[in-house]
């Protein structure tokens, strides 16, 4: 199961136990207020220490584009998180948190002022009573730590509607490594080599978008992938479809950052060049880069999983693979599985799910 320590170390981690205690304070009055006197306090100290302080930070944890609340700082957000009095963590309050921290997350800039703000020395130290509270919980976040569970894996389709399968997935492979190798000698001769220069471009670790998908489900609450999703672009709807996959299916798991350096060091695929300034962007970090050569892997493994535990605690931040080159884990969903090989389709009959406030359920 995951440590306190574990949830501390990753910026996604401590993003979600500030999240959780925001709800905390929040619940059962109203989980949505913004106004509640942490609330404030974060929205203030989140503000101030945004990279880009003159942009009002409206997020779940901020009281909205009205009248600036008085300045708060790190330790007076850490002397009321001290007080907050934490509930028992069940899967619905995670879930929400959850998606909540996963909405923020971004790896082409700098983390924002709420990320910034959890990661303070008093602040980080003050969530180290809601990390030990999460880890000791016995219910809500079991499935955080589970591997790849082959017998219930769901497919998730935005706005209704199957869409159209992409090719088979060796030819979505090796193109998609064609491509990197084309951006990559591009990138060489065309970006600066100063980390800091304005360039951006693709900034995701993950393997190609078009293979299948997939997610466990959490009983009433419907599929992981409906309710966590990086980067996502206001759906409403969607379409749900159980997929078959094989028992003897090969499937690697990345259960923390040990796991996804290996996999760099064993399918080394270096992208330095197109990566430098959005992962130094994103992690402060100069110098080489990794992603593992997903191509390569599908050779040996035909799924590559998430787990959610690896999300909290790896995503977004450095990842040492050796002496000088690192890698970074940006772009891919908790708990969600990239099927390499075309062993696992999803089926005909889909369950639809839409977005009722901060919940999913189902509909028509």
């Amino acid at each position: 199961m995951i440590t306190p320590e574990a949830l501390l170390n990753g910026w996604r981690g401590r993003r979600f136990l500030l999240e959780l205690a925001l709800a905390a304070e929040a619940f059962p009055a109203d989980r949505f207020a913004t106004d509640t006197p942490l609330a404030l306090a974060v929205w203030s100290a989140a503000h101030a220490l945004d990279p880009d302080p003159g942009q009002l930070l409206v997020s779940s944890s901020g009281p909205g584009p009205h009248e600036m609340p008085p300045a708060a700082t790190a330790e007076s957000v850490a002397s009321l998180l001290e007080t907050v009095r934490l509930a028992d963590v069940d899967q619905g309050a995670t879930l929400r948190v959850f998606a909540d921290t996963v909405a923020n997350a971004r790896y082409w800039q700098e983390p924002d002022g709420s990320d910034v703000l959890a990661g303070t020395p008093v602040v980080r130290a003050a969530l180290g009573r809601v990390a030990r509270h999460v880890a000791g919980s016995v219910t809500g976040i079991d499935w955080w730590s589970a591997p790849l569970d082959l017998a219930d894996q769901h497919a998730v389709t935005w706005e209704g509607g199957q869409g159209e399968q992409g090719p088979l997935a060796a030819d979505r492979l090796a193109r998609w490594r064609a491509d990197l190798a084309v951006q990559e000698a591009r990138a060489r001769a065309d970006r600066l080599a100063d980390p800091e220069a304005s360039w951006s471009g693709e900034w995701w670790s993950s393997p190609p978008s078009d293979l299948v998908r997939t997610t466990r489900s959490l009983g009433e609450s419907g599929p992981v992938g409906v309710w966590l999703v990086e980067d996502d672009m206001g759906w409403e709807r969607a379409v749900t479809h159980r997929v078959a996959a094989p028992a003897d299916a090969r499937v690697y798991e990345i259960d923390g950052s040990d796991a996804w350096a290996a996999l760099c060091r064993a399918y080394p695929l270096e992208v330095t060049e197109q990566k430098r300034h959005d992962w130094y962007s994103t992690t402060g970090r100069y110098g080489r880069w990794l992603l593992p050569d997903w191509a390569a892997v599908a050779v040996d493994h035909d799924a590559v999983h998430l787990t959610a535990a690896a999300y909290l605690t790896a995503a977004g931040t450095v990842v040492p693979v050796a002496d000088d080159i690192a890698s970074v884990i940006a772009g891919w969903n908790p708990d969600e599985t990239y099927w390499l090989s075309d062993d696992a389709r999803p089926g005909a009959d889909g369950a639809v799910w839409v977005r009722d406030d901060q919940d999913w359920v189902p509909g028509a």
